[in-house]
């Protein structure tokens, strides 16, 4: 909500009381990325250091007070430095929560919990529209405007959920005190005989191993052809609305039923993808739904239509979202590893954030001709990637299978083979 919210503020006053023209407004969500994408891999090599319980809350409550000051900016520049520093308080954050998971959950229990993330921040979208909706009556109380009142607001809600966080979330399963010893001996036992065997290597190794291995870099393109569109789509959905002839108050309260929709759906993509023990067929599936909401809004459909597109556009990328991290956090062996690749991935993918930033330009408005063609044209990288990352775990399997046969044929043994590592695909 913190990172998207922007949006709702520019429709309540934002650009006019900062008198932002041309693409200085798109300059402002740019500088949040350069610090959030450069810091992602930093930081999950710190949480092996700090406590995640003291790490990721500690991040909450740094970018819960950025956002409380940015509702006190008065000129384009102090909107950058509150932008800057809310990229340096957030970079940590996703990626943490994503390595943090792999340390509970074993392969196949995986997506489903990261969707949960994934589908709170479908519900940010959803009470980013209904709480601008509701604060907007707060123009001018204190001296301040609507869009100053939502970033004061919010702002002071994350710093508490924040600090709280400090005090119940448990670090690792061997440590958690709400669990018994024979359940906190179960979660281990059950994470280790399904997720990815980690290897010994020592980190400086793994880390190497991380930025050298061909799936990271394959996955961190499918994961940035998921990110664009849903940056796109979060900072410019009440733009694009409010475009379609509807007034500013109702142009907020719209934004919400593609959220709530896509929050249910991303649970349930996640859900589909656990229990077939399958990423790619629900990834190139959600794609596929946001390809054809780009395309019914690039077209020259009525506003009832293009309304339609965006419940797509909102559903698609967000069912997918969870998916592309879930995908490469299954397929790395070692702890440090997986903690560095999902990283790197996650770093790539926030470059995409710069370019959804960057491509709704005003002089584009009502059609956003150049920013719906751009994000046509990332998934269509996706949907072209998908299927030639399986083909390369396909031959990775096919390999590790013959290598199994030959060594049982040499030793003479004979039976039911119990298999080890595959590539999920």
């Amino acid at each position: 909500m913190d990172r998207g919210n922007i949006g709702n503020a520019k429709l309540d006053g934002l650009i006019k009381q900062l008198k932002l023209t041309g693409n200085q407004f798109n300059i402002a969500l740019t500088m949040f990325f350069i610090p959030y994408s450069l810091l992602e891999f930093p930081s999950n090599l710190v949480i092996h250091v700090i406590r995640p319980s003291r790490w990721l809350s500690g991040l909450m409550v740094l970018w819960g007070l950025t956002m409380m000051l940015m509702g006190f900016v008065t000129t384009y520049p102090q909107l950058l430095g509150a932008r800057v520093c809310l990229g340096v308080a957030e970079a940590g954050f996703y990626p943490g929560i994503a390595y943090y998971l792999t340390m509970w959950y074993p392969k196949y229990m995986y997506q489903y919990r990261v969707a949960l993330f994934t589908a709170a921040a479908g519900l940010a979208g959803a009470f980013s529209g209904l709480l601008a909706y509701a604060i907007s009556f707060m123009d001018g109380d204190g001296g301040l405007e609507g869009w100053s009142w939502i970033f004061i607001l919010e702002g002071v809600a994350t710093i508490l959920i924040g600090l709280i966080a400090v005090f119940i979330m448990a670090d690792y399963p061997s440590t958690a005190t709400f669990l018994t010893t024979e359940e906190r001996q179960f979660i281990i036992e059950k994470r280790g005989r399904y997720n990815a065997q980690d290897d010994e290597h020592d980190i400086a190794q793994q880390v190497w191993a991380a930025f050298t291995d061909w799936q990271v870099w394959a996955l961190a393109i499918v994961q940035v052809s998921i990110t664009v569109p849903a940056y796109g789509i979060t900072y410019f959905l009440p733009t694009i609305i409010n475009n379609f002839g509807y007034t500013i108050s109702i142009s907020q309260l719209l934004t919400v039923p593609p959220y709530a929709l896509a929050t249910v759906n991303v649970l349930v993509f996640a859900h589909l993808s656990d229990k077939f023990k399958l990423r790619s067929p629900f990834i190139f599936a959600a794609q596929s739904i946001a390809l054809m909401g780009y395309m019914i809004n690039i077209s020259n459909a009525r506003s009832g239509v293009k309304y339609f597109g965006t419940f797509l556009c909102v559903l698609g990328s967000y069912s997918a979202f969870p998916g592309g991290t879930s995908w490469l956090a299954n397929n790395l062996r070692g702890k440090y590893k997986r903690a560095v690749g999902i990283a790197l991935q996650i770093s790539v993918a926030s470059l995409g954030g710069a370019v959804a930033s960057n491509i709704f330009r005003t002089q584009d408005a009502p059609r956003f001709l150049l920013g719906h063609g751009l994000e046509i044209m990332f998934i269509s990288i996706g949907l072209i990637t998908i299927p030639i990352t399986v083909l390369g775990y396909k031959r990775m399997n096919a390999k590790i299978d013959r290598e199994e046969l030959t060594v049982e044929n040499q030793e003479g043994q004979t039976g039911n083979r119990v298999p080890g590592f595959r590539y999920t695909l």
